[in-house]
């Protein structure tokens, strides 16, 4: 088990999305930001089915920044009830996992 943490968010527009990212790594919250799409992105709010094109950002933190990067949502994501789901990583490469770690929250390698 690593401290390493996946954080999923949507977005709709694509310029809005790379802002975000560029704030997010900017800020240390994450030492990278994957942007994936367009996709599309069925699901129920307020009543209705809505049926969007989105984008997935694919958020690349540490357990010790979620907080931050939550906070971060509120302030700097433009939906009204951003989605933040968090997965924990369980392992992968040593080297790419320690240069994550040192990118988040400190000064890097």
């Amino acid at each position: 088990m690593t401290n390493a943490r996946l954080v999923l968010t949507t977005i709709g527009l694509k310029e809005t999305a790379e802002r975000l990212a560029q704030q997010l790594v900017e800020r240390r919250l994450a030492a990278c930001v994957n942007i994936v799409g367009p996709i599309r992105s069925v699901y129920r709010w307020k009543g209705r089915i809505e049926n969007e094109q989105e984008y997935l950002l694919l958020v690349k933190t540490t357990v010790e920044c979620v907080a931050k990067l939550q906070a971060a949502f509120k302030e700097l994501h433009p939906y009204e009830l951003p989605e933040c789901v968090e997965l924990a990583i369980d392992g992968g490469s040593e080297a790419y996992l320690a240069w994550l770690t040192s990118e988040v929250g400190g000064q890097g390698l």
